[in-house]
């Protein structure tokens, strides 16, 4: 039977023998840089690999102390804590940046090791390191992925949430919430899809890269940008003075992405809606902050194109108010609850009234007059919208039939049809089946789909549109310009009339910029024999203007506020009594 010491003698024998004999091959041969100094840390060997990876020939460090490696990229504190394991524990392992002899610095995977004799003291250090650049550059290239949209080289949203946690939870851990302000800025490209869906997605992605590179040129380093998704950016400005610093940053943004797009020999025209939140006030977490921007851009967008606005508490109703508002929408859709009120459109040229609008408005006995602007965004939302278009079909055609009895037959009542009604598959069939309900012919109806609505262009809308035209129907684009579509783009539709929306109308008098696009829009409508409305006419010099463009109809607050029906007709009575020279 062999004794403990007899083996620890032949292990030592072993080990003495493997020493000498195989010591040279083996430092010779491994991939790994190995160092050993002695008990005052100066160089007395390195093998061939150490001299590969620092370029440093034995010669030139052996006895030199192994801090002429140094990167100057760690500080004293990294060393000692380094220093304090070795001595403490015998050993330390991790990550270090060293300096190569050409000055190049380089990761690299670093373990060292105290080596002690039998009464416990030092004797050697050894480090053994591996060089793990490619490692490093495989990590980053994955990192940069994960964190980097691929498209546009700016932070994803994945991204943006773990940069805008952090800023926040600096803030908090600072106890400087009322100290800092900081503003997210959501942007939104208008028509994107048009863009996609014309010129194709290989444009629409060169696009977008442009847009972030203007962007990128906008911002400071301190500031956070990303692509939220799709055709939409974020932007935190980080600890801004006054609000009225994110405003004029805002203003910036539709400067910048007004100017044209040279892409591929296109040139290509955008507009944004841009919505702001303030940080803390609007939110303290970034999930709070983008919800209120978001609120706030589609706000700006309501506006038309070119907008931004800051989130208010208004555009947040509360969860209560929120519940009532959907059960009093239900019961009053179910109950017919809802009201018209109409609006006449005048024909230039024959001093006539030859339509009228539309316009649903809501009474409610709980929630008491409920605003337009209120209600239908959430009726989109909540898809209400459905039940809701069908009912003011079913109410346009029971005043159809009272304006016959009254003596005016001829009159054209146009309807505004929502994006989400006009998609479903059995629109037609619904729309159809309401008319012959109330025995009432299509040619009495126009119906209004804004740009949005068409600029899809898939082979479904030119179908349901196409099919409405034979049918009878009357097709109009609403809020025309808000959108930014081209004329040519809508001469594949069968569309008769085009309505000029009223934030060109409003100061048409007074710019002469103005004048030019309504009068450029007029024009070219004219010779794609499109008939052309003008809304929010409020002044005859406005009138006398149009007129002298050559606008077909104009609607406004000039001839007559929306009225109610038995109003209305009255309204059309003196009409034809009184106001046939009015110009």
């Amino acid at each position: 039977m062999v004794g403990k010491n007899e083996n620890q003698s032949i292990d030592k024998q072993i080990t003495e023998s493997i020493s000498a004999k195989v010591l040279k091959i083996i430092m010779d041969n491994i991939t790994e840089g190995v160092l050993v100094t002695d008990e005052t840390k100066r160089i007395i060997f390195v093998n061939p690999a150490f001299e590969y990876v620092t370029r440093y020939h034995f010669d030139e460090v052996v006895g030199k102390n192994p801090t002429i490696l140094q990167s100057g990229m760690h500080d004293h504190r990294f060393y000692q804590s380094m220093w304090e394991s070795i001595h403490q524990q015998g050993i330390w392992q991790g990550e270090i940046w060293n300096r190569k002899k050409d000055g190049e610095i380089y990761p690299e995977w670093l373990k060292i090791k105290a080596i002690k004799n039998e009464q416990g003291e030092i004797t050697n250090y050894i480090g053994i390191f591996s060089d793990i650049s490619e490692k490093k550059i495989i990590e980053d290239e994955l990192k940069n992925k994960i964190l980097t949209d691929t498209l546009t080289n700016v932070n994803n949203r994945y991204s943006y949430l773990v940069k805008m946690n952090s800023l926040l939870d600096s803030n908090t851990l600072n106890n400087k919430k009322m100290k800092v302000q900081h503003a997210l800025i959501f942007i939104d490209l208008n028509r994107f899809k048009q863009v996609n869906d014309t010129l194709g997605h290989i444009i629409g992605d060169a696009l977008l890269v442009e847009v972030a590179n203007r962007l990128k040129n906008l911002v400071s380093e301190k500031d956070i940008i990303a692509r939220h998704g799709g055709d939409e950016f974020i932007i935190t400005l980080v600890n801004i003075s006054h609000p009225r610093d994110a405003a004029h940053f805002a203003e910036k943004i539709i400067r910048k992405i007004e100017e044209p797009f040279f892409i591929d020999g296109h040139e290509i025209y955008m507009s944004t809606s841009i919505g702001i939140s303030l940080y803390p006030i609007d939110g303290q977490t970034t999930d709070e902050l983008i919800y209120c921007a978001d609120k706030a851009m589609y706000y700006a967008k309501q506006k038309g194109a070119n907008h931004f606005s800051f989130y208010f508490d208004e555009l947040n109703m509360n969860k209560a108010k929120l519940l009532i508002l959907d059960n009093e929408m239900r019961k009053g859709i179910d109950n017919k609850q809802f009201t018209l009120m109409y609006q006449p459109k005048v024909c230039l040229t024959t001093n006539q009234v030859m339509g009228l609008e539309a316009l649903i408005r809501w009474e409610n006995e709980k929630l008491g007059y409920v605003s337009p602007n209120e209600f239908i965004p959430y009726a989109e939302e909540s898809g209400l919208i459905i039940p809701l278009s069908e009912l003011i079909i079913d109410l346009v055609c029971n005043d159809i039939s009272y304006l016959h009895q009254s003596g005016f037959p001829n009159l054209q009542i146009s309807i505004n049809i929502s994006g989400l009604h006009f998609q479903q598959y059995n629109f037609l069939q619904s729309i159809q089946t309401i008319l012959e309900r109330n025995n009432i012919s299509a040619k009495n109806l126009e119906l209004e789909v804004t740009e949005r609505t068409i600029m899809n262009n898939d082979a479904d809308t030119i179908r349901k549109l196409v099919r409405l035209k034979q049918l009878g129907f009357k097709i109009a684009i609403d809020d025309f310009g808000t959108g930014y579509s081209s004329l040519s783009y809508l001469v594949r539709f069968p569309i008769d009339f085009l309505k000029i929306d009223k934030s060109f109308i409003q100061h048409i008098t007074a710019f002469a910029d103005k004048q030019a696009v309504v009068d450029a829009i007029i024009q070219m409508a004219h010779r794609l024999n499109l008939q052309v409305v003008a809304e929010g006419v409020e002044s005859i010099q406005q009138c006398n203007l149009l007129k002298n463009m050559g606008c077909d109809y104009i609607q406004g607050y000039y001839f007559c506020k929306p009225k109610r029906i038995d109003d209305i007709i009255d309204f059309l009575k003196i009409w034809e009594i009184e106001h046939q020279g009015w110009m």
